[in-house]
């Protein structure tokens, strides 16, 4: 059995965690023997250098999501939910404690984090851990541009702060926030105000996000820590048997397999999720648009095998996207939450984000990206599955660095774009030729510089054709009818707005009396697109009915048959990559 080595490397820091990083992915009954031992000796020494208790922190982390025996689970867990006090120790030396704080490391127990959080993030912390979160007054920029927004937000809730603010210089802000809150504390205060002005959700949420308030919050020992941010599974998954490696992945197999069943949940049970997401990201310093306004009542789950635990979810009818439809979602592993998902989509084609966290980035990732792939399947029926230039290094170092284009394209992605899909095949050939070679990262920012796509066409499927997509963007529609505004509304929206709907509405023959308001404004934004398409009102009584109930889907409570209906209506489909494939607008 393999042993630590003797003599003075047996309490050498550096040694013993280096020992462990690199048995945490050997999985045999020796090396978890040897992680045991590895344990007890670094368990008894205390680390006084930030870089080894960051160490020390995401190994115990990967081996807790990834578990070679029963045994090893409790001394793990026993040492994340005592990780505080080192911490603590270590404060007392007064180290650079910066180290703790960025996106790979943020979120230890112990620590304090600092972040300008949106209205409903904001607002979600305050409930969760009152005591623990503030306003961090002394980095809070005092110019020209803060101001403003405390002038132009603060009087609608402090009667009389406009006699001060809007003419007069150096306004004691504190001074009046403290008179009118009285007792109470600062944060939930304001809070609250925000909350009750009669304006709408999205209005009121911009009003807060203007002041851009950092807020601090102290982690101590809280569940909520990344340290201890994970909760006992039904049932554990060892691994006695080396991991799955991207190598062994066939991502035409997996997605080949039936697809799994996903368990909708009761909205205790969803609301339980949101709150778990939100925890997740807010402790790494991320936040999504649908993480933090996700639908408790869309929540599903699926249990994938291997420990591997996905939940997703989508948006209320109040909080959709005009044209396409959304999904987020997040994985467990053993009950360790190990990444997010994002997936947006239209008709047959879905672009899909996916991240997991740097700890766990050896465990596995094609296996349970492919997984991943197989759920958003299920949900979205998707035929063309695409990947946003961000995610594989566009203005993106760390993807850059992490090889991401090969991560993708290993498991059969190909660029969207001709010339960089030549690219890369000379730079495979490159690679075929030279085993050690590695692509330049002046080469890999060139191939991320387009979409990556894996289509799963069936051979003779009519109306669809390999490549249909490759051009195609939302933002290409966005800005064509933003132009027409220009062109034709001297940029007013509301005129442009009630012009479209008008056009539409008698275009498809649309009686809107029993229309609820969420219908019609599903039928205001997609009035934008479709006074584009020349000839709508000439299409045929069934493709306009077909239409209507696609519009009208968009407003359901859950989202995804909507998005399934716009993947029969061909027309509608040829129409829309018509419009939003003409490279001119981006330019």
């Amino acid at each position: 059995m393999p042993t630590p080595s003797h003599g003075s490397k047996q309490h050498d820091p550096n040694h013993l965690l280096t020992e462990l990083e690199a048995a945490k992915s050997r999985f045999d009954s020796n090396h978890a023997g040897l992680i045991t031992k590895l344990l007890s000796q670094l368990s008894n020494i205390q680390l006084n250098d930030p870089h080894q208790l960051i160490r020390f922190h995401e190994s115990l982390l990967f081996l807790r999501a990834f578990p070679h025996a029963p045994s090893l689970v409790q001394r793990v867990e026993h040492l994340l939910n005592n990780f505080h006090q080192r911490i603590e120790k270590l404060r007392t030396l007064h180290p650079d404690m910066s180290l703790f704080d960025d996106f790979d490391t943020s979120g230890m127990a112990g620590t304090t984090m600092q972040d300008t959080l949106s209205f409903n993030v904001a607002q979600w912390l305050v409930r969760c851990i009152p005591r623990n979160v503030e306003i961090a007054w002394n980095d809070y920029r005092d110019d020209y541009q803060a101001e403003r927004a405390r002038g132009s937000t603060w009087p609608r809730f402090i009667p009389l702060l406009e006699e001060d603010a809007d003419v007069e210089a150096n306004i004691p802000w504190q001074f009046w926030l403290a008179a009118a809150r009285g007792r109470q504390n600062a944060l939930p205060w304001l809070l609250s105000r925000f909350a009750q002005l009669p304006v709408p959700a999205r209005q009121r949420a911009e009003l807060y996000d203007s002041l851009c308030l950092p807020l601090r919050w102290k982690l101590e020992n809280l569940k909520l820590s990344r340290t201890r941010n994970w909760a006992r599974p039904r049932r554990f998954y060892f691994h006695n048997a080396p991991l799955i490696q991207r190598s062994e992945v066939s991502f035409s197999h997996e997605l080949a397999q039936p697809a799994p069943k996903l368990e909708k949940l009761s909205l205790a049970a969803g609301e339980s999720v949101m709150h778990a997401i939100r925890e997740i990201m807010a402790v790494r310093y991320r936040e999504l648009y649908g993480t933090t306004l996700g639908d408790p009542r869309t929540v599903v789950r699926a249990n994938l095998g291997r420990g591997v635990v996905m939940h997703f979810w989508g948006l209320s009818p109040t909080r959709r996207l005009p044209l396409r439809a959304y999904l987020a979602g997040y994985t467990l592993k053993n009950g360790v939450p190990i990444n997010y998902v994002e997936a947006i989509g239209l008709c047959e084609w879905i672009e899909v984000g996916f991240n997991t966290f740097y700890t766990y980035r050896q465990g596995e990732t094609a296996w349970i990206y492919a997984q991943a792939l197989r759920c958003l399947r299920a949900l979205t029926n998707a035929k063309c599955i695409s990947i946003y230039p961000y995610q594989i290094g566009q203005n993106n170092d760390e993807a850059i660095d992490s090889g991401a284009f090969w991560f993708y394209r290993k498991l059969g992605f190909r660029s969207g774009r001709a010339d960089l899909q030549a690219l890369c095949e000379r730079e495979e050939k490159k690679i075929s030729a030279k085993p050690k070679y590695r692509t330049p990262p002046r080469t890999l920012k060139r191939l991320a510089e387009a979409h990556m796509f894996y289509e799963l066409y069936p051979p003779g499927d009519a109306g669809y054709e390999s490549g249909a997509w490759d051009r195609f963007s939302t933002r290409n529609l966005g800005l064509l009818v933003n132009r027409r505004m220009a062109r034709e509304f001297d940029g007013d929206s509301g005129k442009m707005r009630k012009a479209s709907t008008s056009a539409v509405t008698r275009a498809l023959e649309i009686d809107k009396a029993r229309w609820n308001p969420v219908q019609q404004q599903a039928l205001e934004n997609w009035s934008l697109v479709l006074v584009l398409i020349p000839g709508l009102s000439r299409w045929a009584p069934d493709e306009k009915q077909q239409l209507v109930k696609i519009i009208r889907a968009k407003s359901a409570p859950n989202e995804m048959p909507y998005l399934r209906q716009t993947q029969h209506h061909l027309r509608l489909r040829d129409e829309l990559l018509r419009l939003g494939s003409n490279r001119l607008l981006t330019k």
